[in-house]
């Protein structure tokens, strides 16, 4: 059931948990969103919104074999997958968030990638990953920057107000941090 507009407005601020594999257990690929929206927070499930592209790219791109439904998330660790944001906290935009809350988001990333250790970080949000990490020239693709022990590609904001971005070319660079991380 879709979530109600007073729904909506409960679901401000509040903190969805991160899907990971068990510690020790491979993680090929952590994404790393911006933060959670409303929607998300309303339903308890990263990139929830019905507009949102994360999980028809994922799907695309090869990194599963049928698109998953947000509520199927808990499935992504079977995968070597996991979710994670560099702001926790739910908001109905992005630009709702300060610089301090994307650096600081950017220090738990850090933390977060040494725990875990996956083999790529992919962030979604290039403008927000360059704020975390203060890396203004950032773009597209695989950086040449590690974080620990994480390769890292910045990837396309799934969100359906990025209009920019069709999901055929979100998908195509997808498929290619899929390739990368075999």
């Amino acid at each position: 059931m879709r979530p109600t507009k007073a729904d909506l407005e409960a679901a401000r601020d509040k903190l969805i948990p991160d899907i990971l594999p068990p510690e020790g257990s491979t993680l090929r690929v952590l994404f790393c969103g911006i933060n959670p929206g409303l929607y998300s927070g309303a339903t308890g499930h990263h990139f929830a919104r019905p507009g949102n592209r994360f999980w028809p790219a994922l799907h695309r791109s090869g990194f599963t074999e049928r698109q998953l439904r947000p509520a199927e998330q808990h499935l992504l660790p079977s995968y070597g997958l996991g979710i994670t944001n560099l702001a926790p906290r739910t908001t109905a935009r992005a630009d709702e968030l300060t610089e301090t809350e994307l650096r600081e988001g950017g220090e738990r990333l850090v933390a977060l990638v040494e725990r875990y250790r996956p083999a790529y970080l992919g962030v979604a949000g290039v403008t927000a990953y360059r704020t975390a990490f203060g890396d203004r020239k950032a773009q597209i693709g695989p950086q040449d920057d590690r974080i620990g022990p994480a390769r890292v590609w910045v990837l396309p904001n799934p969100s359906g107000l990025n209009a920019s971005w069709p999901l055929e070319r979100i998908a195509e660079e997808f498929a290619r941090l899929r390739v990368a991380a075999g």
